[in-house]
Order: C-alpha cells, then structure tokens, then sequence
C-alpha cells in the first residue's frame, strides 16, 4: 500500500533531473506528494520542468547544480533542514571503446559523475535524510554494474563502484532512520543516453534500440523508482534490476528482423 509522505519526509531531491529518467521521476514523486527539487547542470530543462510541474498543481523548485562539484553541492545542502528523499541519478556512459584503446578522460568524467556525485549528494544530505527520521537514498545504478559486457569496461567500472557504494552504505547505516536503495535498469531508450554515449552520432545510437519492439521507457524506470520510495518505511528493497521482457542478460537481447 501506497504511503503518502510526512510532512518532514515530503522533499524529495532528483540530480539528473532534466531529462530521461531523472524528469520523469521528478514528474512521478510530485504526482505522488513530494515537493521535487530539481537538480542538473542544464538551468534551462530544470526550470522549464519546474514550471510544468508547479502548472500540473504540484510543488517543484530548479536548482542548478554540478554534483562533481563538492563545493557547490555543500552549499545546495545546506539550504535544507530535512528532506525526505535523495535520488542519485545523474550518470551516463561515455564510449564503446574495448580496454585497449579506451579514452582515460571518459573513464575519469564517468567515475566523476556516476559515482563521485553520487557520494557527494549522499555524504551532504545524509544528515538531512536522517533528521527527516524517514528518509530514502535511491542509487540508480545499471545492470551493468552487476554483469560486464565487451566494450563497456569504463561505464561498467563505474556502476560497479555506486552498486558497492550502496550496499556498503546500508551496512554502514543499519539502524538508523534512512533505507537504501538501489535501481539498477537495462536497456532504457531516452532521448540522450546512446547519442551521449556516442558523441552525437545519431546513427550508431540508433543501432542500440534496432530490432527491439519495447525497450523501457523513463516513465517504467521512475514507475519503478516511485513505487520503491512509496512502500511503508519499514521496508526497503534492497536492489530492483528491472529490464525490458527482450532483454535477458546485457549480452543476450532478442531483436526482430
């Protein structure tokens, strides 16, 4: 059953909030009671989503934030007293390149934003999600970081470390008023995440998605997210990998001709 949220819990903060799966789940926790705060680098998605938002009869404020900048992030927390949820959502992967001639720049961006910003949001708000006395950290993280795949060896490095940053916080923190929980998703088709992942090349970006009728959507990935952070406070779950019914493995997809 479906909780509505305290009144010292009803913040929930989104990093990665202006496009994909981080806006989607900014629109779904609004919808479900939480005052969203969103948070990204790109001012303009923020605070154009803020507006929909507020325009839809639910409370939204944009926050322009690099969450690889340590300084900044402190300064963001402290304008808080208590939230009640923290979404880790700001990533992405950067090239397809095999081990050999991997680009060490993409693999320091993708271990900067993945999981530096991660544990930045994390050791901020921490306090904050505790002295809300119900608080929640979402980690979405990937089925990559729980199986390896040829050509993915810096993204999966990277959601490797936020699995383990996950399960080790919650060790950490047993006890104490905060759960911990961790999405990881497979094949997601968002507008950016490929032509990101491959430096604008439409084509090659395209070629991720062919033959699969229904990749997730951001929508089933803040679905799931949602309904996690929902659940009656006593429960946590722990770890979710929700994959398209195509998808098997990260190496096995069935795609039509």
């Amino acid at each position: 059953m479906a909780r509505t949220p305290s009144p010292a819990s009803r913040i929930a903060v989104i990093t990665g909030a202006s496009s994909g799966i981080g806006a989607a789940t900014a629109r779904q926790l609004a919808a479900a009671g939480y005052r969203v705060v969103l948070t990204a680098r790109r001012k303009d998605r923020i605070e154009a989503l803020a507006e929909e938002i507020t325009e839809a009869g639910h409370k939204a404020t944009a926050y322009p934030l690099d969450v690889t900048d340590r300084t900044a992030v402190d300064e963001f927390a402290g304008a808080f007293k208590t939230i009640g949820v923290l979404v880790n959502n700001a990533g992405g992967a950067l090239g397809a390149d095999p081990v050999a001639t991997g680009d060490p720049e993409d693999w320091r961006r993708m271990y900067e934003t993945n999981v530096l910003g991660t544990l930045n949001l994390t050791q901020a708000l921490l306090p904050k999600l505790e002295a809300s006395g119900d608080g929640t950290v979402v980690i979405v993280s990937s089925t990559a970081g729980h199986a390896t795949y040829e050509g993915g060896a810096g993204y999966v490095a990277a959601k490797h470390a936020e699995h383990v940053l996950a399960e080790t916080l919650r060790l950490e923190i047993v006890g104490r008023p905060v759960r911990v929980i961790e999405i990881a998703p497979g094949m997601v088709k968002t507008e950016e995440f490929a032509l990101t992942r491959f430096g604008g090349d439409q084509e090659r970006a395209a070629k991720v998605y062919d033959g699969v009728a229904e990749p997730l959507s951001a929508d089933d990935v803040a679905d799931t997210i949602t309904w996690t952070v929902t659940r009656p406070a006593h429960v946590n779950i722990d770890l979710l990998v929700v994959r398209p019914r195509a998808q098997a493995s990260n190496t096995k997809v069935h795609r039509e001709a």
